[in-house]
């Protein structure tokens, strides 16, 4: 039984020391991301705002086939209406009373309006043409100018991923064997709370008796379970797992014992 508990307990002492050593080559890998910065978030919201670019430019040149097709159809009615005009104006030659000249008439000044309605529309297409045209000119420069910027900002991430792609492939070689030795159920848990974790830490140590990843005070009682590494604790302010420092292969700061304070006594006698 005793061996048996031995075992367990160095099963819990082995899985803390790899979530430790795991956490060490995750944090390197955070700080090697930390080096490119925000590059590959600008590199992409460069692509998407090419893109808005490009669906605008489209979406105008749409709307300018579709005023042209509008002025055409336009120009074909005021040619009709031309016509009609014509037919009316020979008509009203050959009138023979004055009701029919003034229907003929009448007939005459509503081809006209309708002509004017027409060229009125053609006016506003070719002011919308004009007034898209321009939108698209601006579109188009300013989809160069971002353009321009993302080939500089690709080729600058691609020179700072090139310098760290080799330490990076070899630290996650590392975390991956790490992984490897570290139970599926602690290590999911790991990975959430490091999800969560604002830092990235999912395992601290437990140093000047507070969390090292809260930095609240951990109460006595929960130290020592922590130091005897029967089993896996969490801070119960950040969730984080945490690893008496000794065990993670940190020296703790010595601690200087606090100054006694001098009784009124004791300054009294030294007084007389």
């Amino acid at each position: 039984m005793a061996e048996k508990k031995q075992d367990k307990e160095r099963s819990i002492e082995e899985r803390l020391k790899a979530l430790y050593t795991l956490q060490t080559y995750l944090s390197e890998i955070d700080r090697i991301k930390f080096l490119r910065g925000e590059l590959p978030h600008e590199v992409k919201d460069l692509d998407d705002e090419i893109i808005r670019f490009e669906t605008r430019v489209k979406k105008h040149s749409d709307e300018i086939a579709a005023l042209k097709e509008l002025i055409n159809k336009k120009n074909g009615e005021i040619a009709e209406h031309q016509q009609k005009i014509a037919k009316y104006e020979e008509q009203i030659n050959n009138v023979r009373n004055n009701r029919e000249y003034a229907f003929l008439e009448k007939e005459k000044e509503y081809e006209s309006l309708e002509i004017e309605l027409a060229e009125k529309n053609i006016r506003d297409a070719k002011a919308k043409i004009e007034q898209k045209e321009e939108e698209i000119q601006r579109a188009l420069e300013e989809k160069s100018d971002n353009e321009h910027i993302l080939e500089e900002k690709k080729k600058e991430l691609s020179e700072i991923v090139s310098e760290t792609r080799e330490q990076e492939e070899q630290i996650m070689e590392k975390a991956k064997e790490v992984e490897a030795i570290i139970d599926e159920r602690t290590l999911k848990a790991f990975k959430r709370i490091r999800k969560n974790a604002r830092n990235g830490l999912g395992i601290v140590t437990v140093q000047r008796n507070a969390c090292g990843g809260c930095f609240n005070r951990v109460p006595p009682q929960r130290q020592l379970e922590i130091k005897m590494h029967k089993k896996v604790i969490v801070c119960e302010y950040c969730g984080r797992i945490m690893i008496d420092a000794k065990l993670a292969g940190i020296e703790e700061p010595n601690q200087e014992a606090p100054a006694k304070k001098r009784t009124r006594k004791s300054s009294k006698k030294s007084a007389e």
